[in-house]
């Protein structure tokens, strides 16, 4: 029988594989050390996606570069061991974080 929709095969197809692959498709529900994306970037941005969907634009260019940068510096400061909240603190009171110099290698 075939495909009458387009896009069947491809939906039918993923169906297939999410049903094979059920234990790798779902690793990140029992393996918290997984993350459910495999992109901290694509994390950072989701919040925006998601303002940017709902009211169908982000409000200014300068608070979108604002709040990607806060976003960025606040993901560093994760991947750093460094706690997010006190990196926000700390610019509130003037002393603002910045990632150790990267080092050349030899």
């Amino acid at each position: 029988m075939a495909d009458v929709r387009p896009g069947a095969r491809k939906a039918r197809l993923l169906l297939q594989a999410l049903r094979e692959r059920e234990d790798d498709f779902l690793r990140f529900t029992t393996d918290l050390r997984i993350p459910p994306t495999s992109s901290q970037a694509e994390r950072d941005l989701r919040p925006s996606e998601i303002q940017e969907k709902i009211s169908g634009r982000l409000t200014d260019l300068q608070r979108a570069k604002d709040r990607y940068l806060i976003r960025g510096v606040l993901s560093t400061a994760t991947k750093h061991a460094v706690n997010p909240l006190a990196v926000l603190r700390d610019a509130f009171t003037g002393t603002f974080w910045l990632p150790p110099a990267a080092t050349a290698p030899a």
